[in-house]
């Protein structure tokens, strides 16, 4: 039986990081990307995905809106296919027929978590003080109590979000209610179907720390889950879907998490270290 997508906006990842081993050892990654399975994803869309960041000024650096454009015809997305501008006001508020508050102020937080790139901070209390911070090319977030984590970690809005995207869950049914039915469609014939199968996977051998690895060239590094290609094609899909031009905020590359914060978070019961001691190597 063919499983049915259960990934959200954000799917849960982990992996074997520095000195700390969470699940069994996998496959040598891609030798092009670096990514094994399933975190790699569908063969043939994984060369579209982020590539690693090679000079500073790519670090967070959004994706634009040409390229973004060029990324969803390549995974099989129309543009007048996607929502309205009024439908996704309307969604993104918990407005519409059948709306509700509790899940639109998920998918709206999910959202801004993962096109945390240049220009669009997070604000979060970190030891009192309200902090802005940037990290989507790391796949790290900060959440509201100033704790550095995975944005797939179990009290993260983007782990929360998956019942609201299943299918017949809330983000279906108030399509097909405010006529976006259309867009449901378009969004299950993309790249999506087949990339949120590999997530699905990717999510049953998580730990608590939600990362992934990355082995190329012979050097092991590791990622957040929302920087993996199968991942970051499944939020790009549905994120486009709401809205284009909010897409086009996604990172366009990825970048190592520095070995001592992949460690931590390993370590951490939570998945979960505190921002302040560790934002000095987040630069």
């Amino acid at each position: 039986m063919t499983r049915r997508p259960r990934n959200a906006v954000a799917v849960a990842l982990a992996a074997a990081v520095v000195g700390v081993a969470l699940v069994p050892a996998l496959a040598t990654g891609n030798a092009v990307t670096g990514f094994s399975q399933p975190f790699a994803g569908t063969p043939k869309y994984e060369r579209f995905a982020p590539t690693q960041a090679t000079v500073p000024a790519q670090v967070n650096a959004p994706l634009g809106q040409v390229a973004a454009d060029r990324l969803a015809r390549q995974i099989g997305l129309q543009k007048s296919k996607v929502f309205t501008s009024r439908q996704y006001a309307l969604f993104i508020s918990g407005k519409g027929k059948g709306g509700q508050a509790a899940p639109a102020k998920l998918v709206d937080q999910s959202v801004r978590i993962l096109t945390n790139t240049t220009g669009r901070p997070l604000y979060s209390n970190v030891d009192g003080v309200l902090t802005p911070t940037v990290l989507a090319s790391y796949g790290l977030m900060v959440n509201e109590a100033g704790l550095l984590e995975s944005p797939a970690n179990s009290t993260a809005p983007t782990r929360q979000v998956n019942s609201v995207l299943v299918p017949g869950g809330y983000m279906g049914t108030w399509a097909r209610a405010n006529g976006a039915g259309d867009s449901i469609k378009a969004l299950y014939k993309s790249a999506y179907t087949s990339e949120a199968v590999f997530g699905a996977k990717s999510q049953d051998i998580s730990g608590v720390a939600q990362l992934v690895p990355n082995t190329k060239g012979g050097v092991a590094t590791t990622v957040g889950m929302s920087m993996a290609p199968s991942i970051y094609i499944v939020n790009f899909a549905l994120i486009y879907t709401l809205n284009p031009k909010i897409a086009a905020k996604m990172p366009k590359r990825w970048v190592p998490i520095p070995p001592e914060i992949a460690t931590a978070i390993a370590a951490s019961p939570t998945g979960q270290v505190p921002y302040s001691q560790y934002a000095a190597l987040l630069p």
